[in-house]
């Protein structure tokens, strides 16, 4: 699962970040919420802990504006606030869950995995590319109206490097390694292969980042 975490206490950030890399999760941890705000802007997540009260922004405000700008991630509150008032607030603004400090990681890993299993969310396994396009995870299979598209094995890698990290610019060494195996091509080839590519598809959502790589936006 991919998750953002916003938690102000060094120690305890690196320990969350320590203990849920160790359980197969992708954590991006941050210290004061204006950072948080930015990534939330541009990357997708399936789940945020927040903590309240952080430099800048704090977590419930933070909440409160992404979903204003219809960012919907399933969220769990960490907080050593008791009050019933911020207990009150966080599920007024539609958190899941709402865990006290101090806690045991494994704990929050419950918590975790509780909402995990309430949403599917690693049972997403359609990635939606453009109006008429997706990738189905689970056969590795580019979708045309849910029909599965012919590719080469090659065009097909490209499509799932850039579907799983859609948002996000994908560069030429990360496709030369991927595709190519990290074999000695030049940048020529792989763009050549990318038009390719382009050029059989009946929609244009490969986006061209010139001189970097490229990418697939949020659908």
């Amino acid at each position: 699962m991919r998750i953002l975490l916003l938690e102000d206490e060094m120690m305890l950030n690196d320990a969350i970040v320590e203990f849920l890399k160790l359980h197969n999760h992708d954590v991006t941890s941050f210290f004061e919420g204006n950072a948080a705000l930015e990534c939330l802007k541009k990357e997708e997540f399936d789940l945020l802990i927040l903590d309240i009260s952080v430099p800048n922004i704090d977590g419930l405000k933070l909440l409160e504006i992404i979903q204003s700008e219809k960012i919907q991630t399933p969220t769990i509150f960490i907080s050593a606030m008791h009050g019933m008032e911020e207990i009150a607030k966080a599920y007024e603004l539609g958190c899941y869950d709402y865990l006290k400090k101090p806690f045991h990681l494994p704990e929050l890993l419950l918590h975790i995995q509780k909402i995990d299993q309430l949403l599917g969310i690693r049972d997403k396994q359609h990635i939606r590319l453009s109006q008429r396009y997706s990738f189905d995870k689970a056969s590795e299979t580019l979708l045309f109206d849910n029909e599965p598209v012919p590719l080469t094995k090659r065009q097909m890698q490209i499509i799932q490097l850039l579907a799983i990290h859609q948002g996000n610019v994908v560069d030429f060494e990360m496709l030369r390694h991927y595709v190519w195996d990290d074999a000695i091509i030049d940048n020529a080839t792989i763009r050549a292969e990318v038009s390719r590519l382009k050029k059989s598809l009946k929609e244009d959502f490969i986006v061209n980042i010139r001189g970097v790589g490229y990418r697939i936006n949020r659908s």
